[in-house]
């Protein structure tokens, strides 16, 4: 078989991995329109689960990865002047441009072809491919131009966010809650490199511009968001990327369809969870986007190799991974709710907002008063029966909520603050 992968992030170098190991004699290209080595992103995360897989997929990049990634099991939530930790399962993070550096040097070894600086559109495919990979990201020409076809629909968030570094390593997934005059501003820090750590801040909209963040400069907004986190940061700096790194709001983008003929979209170009509108994409609400990504690539991998027929192999990847996305997808809505809503926790002591911070994925936590939540909660670990009474009221209430909550995870009240996986 003959393959062409329009883009040369996570999922469509995976995928390329991974169809060569299946097949040494596909023909393989990969088209990324940037030079090799210029990496927008700080670094990504992934946890055990995804770890397990890759280690099952292609051990040889597995063990790269596992070399050059930092580990933690804690979280830690900062509250006004508390702090709470919880210790969890493990979690991984690498800078990004290591992740690509290890993927592409995996694909060459194997014999992909890799072409950089090299823009496919959508009036450019290559006419003998057998299969074309979409994935380009969430700004896809090649599923733009059948746009109609895909379904794709963009759904806006609320909040604006940025997405920073700092020299400020973490040694463990950090949140971190400030009050303002102005509201609540917050921020998520992991380490992915020995001096390095991703920091990404968020705010409500009268937040940003209360306090001034929608009018400074870069350096002037920085400097603001630098002594707001001071505690946090230990007074090490914040940076952004060269030309700038922008405030930017969430977006959610789906599709009707995946594929079309012989072309399929993979990773961000057939969904995101959170992501912004822009060259990259960030998922931190709940942690997936390189998971994601990657699962959506053994996914499709899989159904060629059991599918000889080409529109079977992408009719199964379709089902398979619109079904297990869609768990994720109200995970992340009411993830994003819970930040929005931050004011109805702003009152509880650290120790309990860190717990319903762990358990903000629930569909009932948003219907249940946060103190009498907790209560619950604590009760419900230790009944049996009142567990089960949980297990079977939230997906009652999610579906009476929101009708695409019909296939949202049947989520226990019970905390899991210490399933790190969630964060």
């Amino acid at each position: 078989m003959k393959v062409a992968c329009v883009g040369g992030g996570p999922a469509g170098l995976y995928l390329s991995i991974l169809l060569k190991r299946q097949n040494p004699s596909h023909g393989i290209t990969v088209h990324e329109r940037d030079p090799e080595g210029s990496i927008y992103g700080w670094g990504v995360t992934y946890w055990r689960g995804l770890y397990d897989r890759l280690h099952e997929q292609d051990p040889e990049s597995a063990r790269a990865l596992d070399r050059d990634s930092v580990r933690w099991c804690d979280g830690v939530a900062h509250v006004r002047d508390l702090t709470a930790r919880h210790s969890g399962d493990q979690g991984y993070g690498i800078g990004r441009h290591r992740l690509l550096e290890i993927l592409a040097a995996r694909a060459r070894e194997l014999g992909v072809r890799l072409e950089y600086e090299r823009e496919i559109t959508a009036g450019d495919l290559p006419a003998d491919a057998d299969l074309v990979v979409a994935a380009d990201g969430v700004r896809s020409a090649l599923r733009t131009r059948h746009a109609a076809h895909f379904g794709t629909e963009v759904t806006a968030g609320r909040n604006p966010y940025v997405w920073l570094g700092t020299t400020k390593v973490f040694d463990a997934f950090t949140f971190a809650f400030v009050e303002t005059g102005h509201g609540w501003i917050w921020c998520y820090g992991y380490g992915y490199g020995p001096d390095r750590s991703t920091c990404v801040i968020e705010c409500a909209p009268e937040t940003w511009t209360g306090l001034g963040l929608d009018r400074a400069g870069e350096d002037d907004g920085r400097t603001l968001l630098e002594k707001l986190f001071a505690d946090c940061l230990d007074d090490h700096p914040l940076f952004g990327r060269s030309g700038g790194t922008p405030w930017q709001a969430f977006r959610t983008l789906t599709n009707r369809t995946w594929y079309r003929d012989n072309l399929v979209l993979l990773g961000d170009a057939a969904h995101t969870t959170h992501y912004s509108i822009g060259a990259h994409t960030t998922h931190y609400s709940i942690g997936a986007g390189t998971t994601l990504a990657l699962e959506d690539a053994i996914a499709l991998a899989a159904a060629l190799r059991e599918h000889a027929a080409l529109p079977q192999a992408l009719a199964r990847y379709e089902r398979e991974r619109k079904a297990a996305l869609l768990p994720v997808q109200s995970a992340a809505r009411y993830s994003a709710q819970w930040y929005e809503s931050l004011p109805r926790y702003r009152d509880l002591p650290p120790e309990r907002m860190f717990a319903l911070l762990g358990q903000r994925h629930s569909p009932l936590l948003p219907h249940v008063p946060p103190q009498l939540y907790y209560r619950l909660d604590r009760a419900a670990g230790q009944l049996e029966p009142l567990r089960r009474f949980k297990r079977w009221l939230g997906p009652k209430v999610a579906r009476s909520v929101h009708a695409r909550a019909l296939a949202a995870p049947r989520i226990s009240i019970r905390a899991r603050v210490t399933h790190l996986g969630e964060w």
